[in-house]
């Protein structure tokens, strides 16, 4: 090869920086770039190592400044950062989640424009456009988001999105991505909503008509390396094709439901929270009520198509979940569980969910 069309392969296949990398997402992806002759090379930055090999290893905190120093390499910066490091744990404390993704998100920004970098990626959630009955089915990629901040991690989210809004405009010449992916699974994901089947029976809303769009992490990754290699800019959904109704998902999962009136569900959601007993907030509840499913028009149009169907990453799912139980968000110990998952009855759910708020009352002197 000439020197000169080792200049031009160079000039086309990126350097590309992973935050996140030691885990998760973060981890898949840089495997992948490191074994993709369209990428140059791959820095992988987290606070602790990870075992991806063929990459270039930084530990350090995405909030600290001096990540600025780590995405340029011999004076030249890389060509683009995907930030991955993102905490959504749903155990985690809400106040110190919120400023390790809004601070780091910061950070990450302002550093790439330091560096020079010209691209920066980043990942949220089409939670962010809201669970409503009113929303249109499915929803266009340019719809509003109208998410509020009563769910687990989607404040945090929505402002990482307009972080992403504000940046190009603080730093021109910076152009960032935002890929907002489905319900995610794969990975060791753990969420609310991957909780939801979790459940001996599955909490439906009386009246609501749910609809259940999900995202493969391994379909994840694939958007995210097309964000890198610039076939897709702006914000994109990313997810299967179509999506699932309630009745749908009961078949599939061949778990009953347990209906329940709106003013209970959110009533007793409510309440347990407030407790501590369950870590998830009443604002869950919307995205198992109302359909909040999104074309994936602008990644089809780049050419991207899903690996997955929806009735494949939900089998995969019961596959990942077998074995644990959770009541109304919380998981249960091996004790509880083999009451719950013997009994399998709505009512022994409900039993025992209002047998903790008891105890929490009787503990706290309430």
């Amino acid at each position: 090869m000439s020197s000169s069309e080792s200049y031009v392969r160079a000039a086309r296949t990126p350097a590309v920086a992973v935050t996140g990398a030691g885990a998760g997402v973060g981890a898949l992806l840089a495997e992948r770039l490191a074994a993709s002759p369209e990428v140059k090379e791959v820095l992988a930055l987290d606070e602790c190592r990870g075992e991806v090999e063929g990459v270039e290893w930084h530990t350090l905190d995405v909030r600290d400044p001096a990540i600025a120093d780590r995405l340029r390499r011999d004076g030249k910066p890389v060509d683009v950062v995907v930030h991955l490091a993102i905490d959504l744990d749903i155990e985690g404390d809400a106040a110190a989640r919120t400023a390790y993704n809004v601070r780091g998100t910061q950070t990450v920004l302002t550093a790439a424009a330091a560096a020079g970098v010209r691209r920066v990626v980043l990942c949220t959630s089409s939670m962010v456009y809201g669970a409503l009955p009113d929303n249109d089915v499915p929803l266009a990629e340019d719809s509003e988001l109208r998410a509020t901040a009563d769910a687990t991690g989607v404040g945090d989210l929505l402002e990482i999105e307009r972080l992403a809004q504000r940046a190009p405009r603080a730093h021109p010449g910076l152009n960032v991505t935002v890929l907002r992916p489905a319900v995610l699974v794969g990975a060791g994901t753990d969420t609310a909503l991957t909780r939801y089947f979790e459940s001996p029976r599955l909490l439906v809303v009386a009246g609501s008509e749910p609809r259940w769009q999900f995202c493969h992490v391994e379909d994840l990754v694939g958007a995210l390396e097309y964000a890198v290699l610039e076939k897709i800019e702006g914000e994109a959904v990313v997810g299967c094709e179509g999506w699932l109704d309630q009745e749908e998902v009961e078949g599939l999962t061949d778990t009953r439901r347990m209906e329940l009136p709106s003013s209970v569900a959110l009533g007793a959601a409510s309440r347990l929270h407030r407790l501590g007993i369950t870590p998830s907030p009443a604002g869950d509840l919307a995205y198992t009520m109302y359909p909040w499913v999104v074309s994936a028009s602008r990644l089809h149009d780049a050419g991207w198509r899903p690996e997955w169907t929806n009735e494949e990453v939900l089998a995969a799912l019961l596959d990942e979940v077998a074995g644990r139980h959770t009541v109304a968000g919380r998981r249960l110990g091996r004790t509880e569980a083999a009451t719950a998952a013997g009994a399998a009855g709505a009512t022994v759910a409900l039993l025992g969910t209002a047998a903790l708020v008891r105890r929490a009352r009787r503990r706290r002197g309430l």
